[in-house]
């Protein structure tokens, strides 16, 4: 029989926050070694969390969750984020813009999926989440990268943007809180990304996944707030605002100019009726989620869990000779970069591996978030202070002595 390969529409995906620095650790794990898990921000193993009412409210509907719902999703829950979007001054959303998927990594691939022929390109920040550029690639397309500024606080770089602009070019995403740097984007910014999509008739698609974890009083702008001249796509979840990632629990809001995006959006329903609907239980949560108390407030202010993370991270990372960060304004990650000359990086990748190897902690390399340098890594800053506390020392062991080959 000969060689079974995979399809060439994977060539050119790279998603190594499960790569093969995370296959060492899973081989690890399986002699037994204790490893250190920072690869996601997935909260559960750190003991953060669900709010009791969540679990509550997903056990009590249960029995009314057991057939397919709409394949948009069920009606309390879209009503739900529209009601929640109208508080942001986003008036003219209604149920029917409103599609409920397994995550926000579903819909991700569906707006993808419904837009691109080949040949057509999508800006796509640098550095990315990489399902971005993994769902860009699978559609057919181009995921053309502008810079992020690691000197003005990891800011989306307008001229480099605009300068990227052909046109093949079918639209810009905008990661807002961003992952994997921690930016959140002054309004500002944002307003000239509108410009410029205005300018060149294109979507915005606005990854705003980060939204509620805010640190200092900070306050994020929504996109679709801006602009009612171009279509904007707006990707948001509980997964992380509320710490149930597993329950995959996502929606995307279509708001702005749809007047000539009728056969997109078209599409985008055709995918969502191929996949019949999403996680019943999980939209059974989003009304409760979207209402009253947010416990997530009390993790985010000074002396709260995240806020108490992230400080520790970012005093103890500043402090190791040869690395450096910019202080993460929102989320729970930050983009440390590594003097190369000094650890005479090659590379990252190999980096990761020695890390993990010597000191059995999981990181990514910069790499993996199609950082075109050898000299970046996200630390995922979920463990428990007095945990993160002995990361941070395995870190600085780690960097006291280490030198690529």
């Amino acid at each position: 029989m000969k060689a079974v390969k995979k399809s060439r529409k994977l060539d050119n995906v790279c998603y190594d926050i499960r790569g093969p620095v995370v296959e060492a650790a899973d081989r690890m794990q399986r002699e037994g070694i204790d490893i250190i898990m920072l690869n996601t921000g997935n909260t559960a193993p750190f003991n953060l969390m669900a709010p009791d009412e969540i679990v509550y409210d997903m056990k009590y509907n249960i029995k009314d969750a057991e057939g397919y719902s709409n394949s948009q999703g069920i009606f309390s829950a879209r009503k739900a984020i529209v009601q929640h979007y109208q508080t942001k001054g986003i008036m003219d959303l209604t149920v029917d813009d409103v599609f409920l998927g397994n995550g926000a990594s579903e819909l991700i691939l569906f707006c993808m999926q419904a837009l691109l022929d080949d040949g057509d390109e999508i800006l796509v920040p640098c550095p990315d989440y990489p399902l971005w550029s993994a769902a860009v690639n699978l559609a057919g397309g181009t995921a053309v990268y502008y810079t992020c500024d690691e000197e003005s606080k990891w800011y989306p770089d307008l001229e480099d943007m605009r300068s990227k602009i052909t046109p093949n070019t079918k639209g810009i995403v905008v990661i807002n809180p961003n992952n994997p740097t921690g930016a959140l984007y002054p309004k500002e910014i944002l307003e000239g990304i509108v410009k410029m999509a205005v300018e060149n008739d294109l979507i915005i698609f606005a990854d705003e996944v980060y939204d509620k974890i805010l640190y200092d009083g900070a306050v994020h702008t929504p996109m679709a707030t801006l602009t009612d001249e171009v279509l904007v796509v707006t990707l948001n979840s509980l997964s992380k605002s509320h710490r149930i990632p597993g329950f995959r629990v996502g929606w995307m809001i279509i708001t702005g100019n749809r007047e000539n995006a009728g056969d997109y959006i078209e599409g985008i329903k055709m995918l969502a009726n191929m996949r019949l609907c999403s996680n019943v239980p999980g939209q059974h949560v989003i009304q409760t989620a979207l209402g009253g108390y947010q416990s997530l407030n009390d993790l985010l202010k000074p002396g709260g869990r995240l806020f108490e993370q992230r400080r520790i991270v970012y005093e103890r990372v500043n402090a190791i000779p040869g690395l450096s960060c910019t202080k993460p304004e929102a989320g729970f990650y930050t983009f440390p970069k590594i003097d190369k000359e000094m650890f005479n990086i090659k590379s990252d990748t190999q980096f990761a591996v020695d890390f993990l190897k010597e000191e059995r902690v999981l990181m990514v390399q910069g790499t993996g978030f199609n950082w075109p340098n050898q000299d970046h890594f996200r630390i995922v800053f979920l463990p428990h202070p007095g945990d993160l506390t002995e990361t941070m020392d395995r870190l600085e062991r780690f960097m006291s002595t280490y030198r690529q080959k």
